[in-house]
């Protein structure tokens, strides 16, 4: 059952890559189902399922909270609200405590490439490919401890 988990996991998070390198969105079609297929598998494989439940939850809470008080500091748009719905389900899939993982490799990836690329503060890029990175890699990695 976890190598057709993983295939499902993997596959999605390739096609949510591609979409958000491209068009800069997260769509609600694949991230939700995502997120459900992650709770269902912790539902029927994970002793501490719980933990995963709890993973979507913060993990779309932490987003939201810090998309919301970027737009108000800030007076724009920072974070999108896809960005939450696929960090919940990265929490889905990985669990809570996977969540300052994903959230430190995701930002650390995006912080080196971006300023390769010559980004600066007011540049705009899609967060959903080094998500989609950290998620996949921190389920791997777990699944191979």
């Amino acid at each position: 059952m976890t190598v057709v988990s993983g295939a499902v996991l993997l596959a999605a998070l390739g096609v949510i890559w591609n979409i958000d390198a491209r068009t800069g969105r997260l769509p609600n079609i694949i991230t939700i189902p995502l997120m459900v297929a992650g709770l269902v598998w912790s539902f029927d494989l994970a002793p501490d399922w719980y933990h995963h439940l709890l993973g979507a939850a913060l993990g779309y809470g932490v987003f939201w909270a810090v998309e919301v008080i970027y737009r108000v500091m800030r007076k724009r748009d920072g974070l999108g609200r896809g960005d939450a719905k696929l960090l919940a389900a990265g929490g889905a899939w990985c669990g809570v405590f996977a969540l300052p993982v994903i959230i430190f490799l995701a930002s650390a990836n995006a912080l080196v490439i971006q300023l390769a690329k010559g980004a600066n503060g007011d540049t705009r890029f899609a967060f959903g490919p080094y998500l989609c990175l950290a998620i996949g890699g921190v389920w791997l990695i777990q699944q191979l401890i």
